[in-house]
This record gives C-alpha cells, sequence and structure tokens, in this order.
C-alpha cells in the first residue's frame, strides 16, 4: 500500500471501531480506493533532438523532486528547484549543438525513486548519464563543483557522507545473466563494471579538464561514491555537484540563468568530446 493511503484509511478504520465501541451506528457508505500494485513501471520520457536513432542519446537526471526538495540554500533556494534547472539548460546545450538525442528523467517537480533514475537510462538504452545535484555542507565556505563516478566504497569520508545522503539488473550488454552460470554472471559483471567505471571516469575527466578556467571546481573535484544511480552495468555514468547550495555565491551563481547557460555549455561540450571517443572505440 502507498505510505500516501496507509495514514488516513488507518484513521478512518480506527474512528469505525471507536463509532462502534460506544454503540454509534457507523454511516453507510464505504470508500474504495484503487491502489497500485507495485507492479507497473514508469512511463518513459520523450528522446528530443535529432530523428536519426543511430545518435547517441544523453539522459540527464535532476536530482530529488516532489516530496524531496533535497538541500536548501540560505536565501530559501530548494535544491530539487535548482537541479531542474540546470538539467534544462544542458538540455538545451546539448539540443543547440544538434549532435546527440537528450532526454530528461523529470521535466516538472515529481518525486522518482532512485532506482527510476538509472531504470530510465537503461530502458531508452542511453550512452550516457549524467545526475545533476547541487552539495551541501556545515561549512558554509565550501564550494564550488563536485564530480563524482561509481565506487563500492567511497574515496573519502565526506563522499560515502553525500552518498549516504543521497541515495538485479537481467542483463548485462545484452546478455541475459540468468541464463548464465554464476561463474559466468560474475565475470560478466565484474567486466561490465570495470568498462563503466572506466568511461565514467574518462567523462568526469573531460568535465574537469573543460571546465577549467570558466566553472569554480570544490578543491577535491573528483571524488568516488556508492551512489545507487550510478550503479547501471551497461551506461557510463556520473553524478555532478554542480555548487555547494549552501555556499551563499554558490547559490547565487545557480540561480542566474546566465550563468547557468555556461555551466551547461562547458559541460556540453565535455560529454560530445565522451561520446565521439566512444563511437571511435
Amino acid at each position: 500500500m502507498a505510505a500516501g493511503f496507509a495514514v488516513p484509511l488507518a484513521v478512518l478504520a480506527l474512528w469505525a471501531v471507536r463509532l462502534q465501541a460506544t454503540g454509534t451506528t457507523v454511516p453507510p457508505y464505504v470508500a474504495r480506493v484503487a491502489l497500485p500494485d507495485g507492479s507497473a513501471t514508469i512511463g518513459l520520457p520523450p528522446v528530443l533532438g535529432p530523428a536519426d536513432a543511430s545518435r547517441p542519446l544523453v539522459v540527464i537526471d535532476a536530482g530529488h523532486g516532489g516530496h524531496d526538495p533535497g538541500a536548501g540554500g540560505p536565501g530559501g533556494e530548494r535544491e530539487k528547484i535548482l537541479t531542474l534547472a540546470l538539467a534544462r539548460s544542458l538540455r538545451d546545450a546539448l539540443l543547440a549543438d544538434g549532435r546527440v538525442r537528450v532526454a530528461l528523467t523529470r521535466d516538472s517537480d515529481r518525486f522518482l525513486v532512485l532506482e527510476e533514475r538509472a531504470g530510465i537510462a537503461r530502458r531508452l538504452g542511453a550512452d550516457l548519464f549524467v545526475s545533476i545535484h547541487a552539495d551541501a555542507a556545515e561549512n558554509d565556505e565550501a564550494g564550488g563543483a563536485t564530480i563524482y563516478t561509481l565506487s563500492d566504497r567511497g574515496s573519502d569520508a565526506v563522499a560515502d557522507q553525500v552518498a549516504a545522503r543521497e541515495n538485479k539488473v537481467d542483463t548485462v550488454n545484452g546478455v541475459r545473466l540468468g541464463d548464465q552460470s554464476d561463474t559466468v554472471t560474475s565475470i560478466l559483471v565484474d567486466l561490465s563494471q570495470r568498462e563503466m567505471r572506466g568511461r565514467s571516469q574518462a567523462l568526469s575527466d573531460l568535465i574537469l579538464r573543460e571546465g577549467q578556467g570558466a566553472l569554480q571546481f570544490h578543491a577535491n573535484p573528483q571524488r568516488q561514491a556508492a551512489f545507487i544511480v550510478l550503479k547501471s552495468l551497461d551506461v557510463p555514468s556520473v553524478l555532478l555537484e554542480a555548487g555547494y547550495i549552501s555556499n551563499e555565491d554558490d547559490a547565487r551563481a545557480m540561480r542566474d540563468p546566465q550563468w547557468r547557460a555556461t555551466f551547461a555549455r562547458h559541460l556540453a561540450r565535455a560529454i560530445e568530446i565522451a561520446l565521439a571517443r566512444q563511437e571511435t572505440r
């Protein structure tokens, strides 16, 4: 049962029991509510850009959304609002170049569970997955962008904390794991993880390179953490903390459409280079 219905229905049930216990007649009507059984998958977002299906596809994930606002800033900023604005800016920059196709995991203020976000990229057959967030720290002097790639264990304590705060596939690279022995499955998963981590790290390197001189990066700009949204075995993935929403200067920058356009332009350049390299492999 969906959590949103559980409390109201429980209250109604308790109310009915109390009325019966006092001899009061319970009103002769029953409210029936159809609840989802949990087996249905969410619909896929539209794919924008060139009609040529052979063009690379980038799935952009705006972190948080709906009843999950994410972190808050000193000026009342909400992470879910800023991440959606940043995701749309990146979408527009990629579409303007006309080289790739683009899809957003969400283009409105709606909630998605973590598995659904990466799942959208896998179901669409994406070539890259980029999840955009805005970091937060008790120290309001912490600032700059940080690029995360997947690791079984974080690169440091801060990375572990961020992953903890933010957070069985059937096939790997088109091979059905259910048809393989445990030994073969383990080998396939390990090989795919190594390849995806290598490609993800290459994208992280390009983002840092293309953004140097134009974007501010954290003193330790490249980290590894066990983010659920990065655990795809088929799609190179990065999680980009565009800045610290807890830092007044960073929060002000992320609110600025001109800054977001600059951010998106350099990030799009890194993505396009990464995709071009993948095509030549």
